[in-house]
């Protein structure tokens, strides 16, 4: 299986060449269901996302990985509620409030000031009177990071 993610990878990539555009992940249903998430620095279109699917499809095609044509292709950005898997998406939410979820301990909820090569750098409010504070947290301790929407 990971041969066929591999291979998708690789047929992706060069149709986001010179795009702010970046795979965050594929995974591949039973069904021969293709989901290709992506995300762009400048935030993700519909029509990019339709325009890289037929451009991908095509591509899946001619490789003839499914001779059949046994197969469906989905391509879009992840979800609001889907955890941060890259070091690209952290950066670009620089500025957003994230939940952190560490591998042990209780979350930390705090605006993601920066990312650096190991950490992040969280502002948290603290005890009663609220009060600001700068938090780093080591990218091994954290289970997973999802962005908040504040309405």
């Amino acid at each position: 299986m990971s041969d066929v993610l591999d291979k998708i990878k690789q047929l992706a990539e060069p149709l986001l060449e010179g795009t702010d555009v970046f795979v965050v992940s594929i995974k591949i249903k039973p069904t021969n269901n293709i989901k290709l998430y992506l995300d762009a620095d400048g935030g993700l279109s519909i029509g990019k996302s339709a325009e890289i699917n037929r451009k991908l499809y095509k591509l899946i095609e001619a490789e003839g990985m499914y001779p059949d044509g046994d197969f469906s292709l989905e391509v879009s950005s992840p979800g609001v509620d889907e955890p941060l898997l890259s070091d690209r998406q952290y950066k670009k939410n620089v500025g957003r409030t994230v939940l952190i979820t560490p591998n042990d301990g209780k979350d930390i909820l705090g605006v993601l000031k920066e990312v650096l090569e190991d950490k992040l750098v969280l502002e948290v409010k603290v005890g009663k009177k609220k009060e600001l504070t700068m938090v780093e947290v080591p990218f091994e301790d954290i289970k997973k990071t999802v962005v908040q929407i504040i309405f």
